[in-house]
């Protein structure tokens, strides 16, 4: 997973162009023995324009480039699942919260404002009682 500060292409290659491109291909270097005589293979075709895509890149700022980043559908699904999952938590915190505090009746709905504000008022409520 890539921290704030980093990009696709500040991350480490894997191994080198010349791997990626004939091992992936099966052809030898420089014959044109690939992909029907194309000269290159689909992967390399790939390979190359995704270094004209890094090449691009560079030239931008760190943050245009997390702009760019951000704007992709993989990016934008995962932020929802993640926005999704702590909605959930805390919810689930001021359900727990809204138990433990007394209403009458007991199962009135409480906004979220109104569990904060009773909380507030039972907590001090509890200290007086301690202090008596």
């Amino acid at each position: 997973m890539l921290n704030s500060d980093q990009t696709e292409i500040d991350l480490p290659p894997t191994h080198s162009e010349s791997e990626s491109v004939f091992s992936d291909c099966g052809g030898r270097a420089g014959t044109g023995e690939d992909a029907g005589g194309l000269g290159l293979c689909p992967q390399s075709r790939v390979a190359e324009a995704g270094e004209a895509v890094k090449k691009d890149l560079q030239h931008l700022s760190r943050e245009e480039r997390r702009r760019r980043r951000r704007a992709t559908a993989k990016y934008r699904t995962a932020h929802a699942t993640r926005e999704r999952i702590r909605v959930e938590a805390f919810n689930m915190a001021f359900a727990e919260l809204r138990k433990l505090l007394p209403t009458l009746p007991p199962d009135k709905k409480l906004s979220k404002i109104e569990i904060l504000r009773l909380a507030i008022c039972y907590i001090s409520y509890l200290n007086h009682v301690l202090d008596v």
